[in-house]
């Protein structure tokens, strides 16, 4: 049986204000147990803001996460997986822009949910595949 990006993503993507301030978009990530919101800027336009770039950007450059917006960090334009893709395209597409979770859209553009590195190596060792993606 093959599995699909559909399987195995959280559903309902969340998502944040690109006018929010870092550390609220943090805290939600806290209080959610996420590590990632999706940014929603114009009519199908999306963003995405990490844990890691909140590490990397804000206290790597020590910046004031109150006085940061999302939008200062965020990256976009955003790349996203299809609900319909197999496990292995979507690992090879992390892979190959160099993230560790994607949100899915839909062929509309709307964003339905999110994946992960850790989703896909969890489908991975359940389906008992070891190294095959």
């Amino acid at each position: 049986m093959a599995f699909s990006v559909r399987d195995f993503m959280s559903s309902p993507a969340i998502f944040i204000d690109p006018d929010a301030s870092v550390a609220h978009a943090a805290t939600l990530m806290r209080r959610r147990r996420i590590h990632s919101l999706v940014v929603s800027l114009k009519q199908d336009q999306y963003g995405i803001i990490t844990t890691t770039d909140i590490r990397d950007q804000i206290v790597g450059a020590d910046l004031d996460p109150q006085k940061t917006s999302v939008r200062e960090i965020m990256t976009t334009p955003l790349v996203t997986a299809s609900p319909d893709w197999s496990l292995r395209d979507c690992s090879l597409k992390m892979n190959e822009i160099g993230v560790h979770h994607l949100p899915v859209a839909d062929p509309r553009g709307m964003i339905l949910g999110m994946i992960s590195a850790i989703d896909i190596f969890i489908a991975v060792e359940e389906a008992g595949w070891g190294s095959q993606i």
